[in-house]
């Protein structure tokens, strides 16, 4: 199975390959090569904590609020009413 590189250095993934290591649309890869000169590609690692059992849920909350909203929460007041 072959494929071309653009002239901008892309390639397009033989679905066959896509669908063996479960790659998605927006799926990161990491290339390597061996010490036989053969191309290794494999699916990224984007834990940023490996082995660690939350690693998944790592920013899965969304972005929370905003500093202010959390001073208002805390503190039980607006800025303008502590004047």
């Amino acid at each position: 199975m072959a494929t071309r590189i653009t002239s901008k250095g892309q390639v397009t993934i033989p679905k066959r390959v896509r669908d063996k290591l479960g790659l998605k649309p927006g799926s990161k890869v990491e290339f390597d090569v061996n010490t036989q000169g053969q191309l290794i590609m494999r699916p990224a690692n984007d834990d940023p904590r490996p082995g660690s059992p939350f690693g998944k849920w790592i920013g899965a909350a969304g972005p929370g609020p905003s500093t202010d909203e959390l001073m208002r929460l805390l503190r039980g007041y607006d800025e303008d009413d502590a004047a």
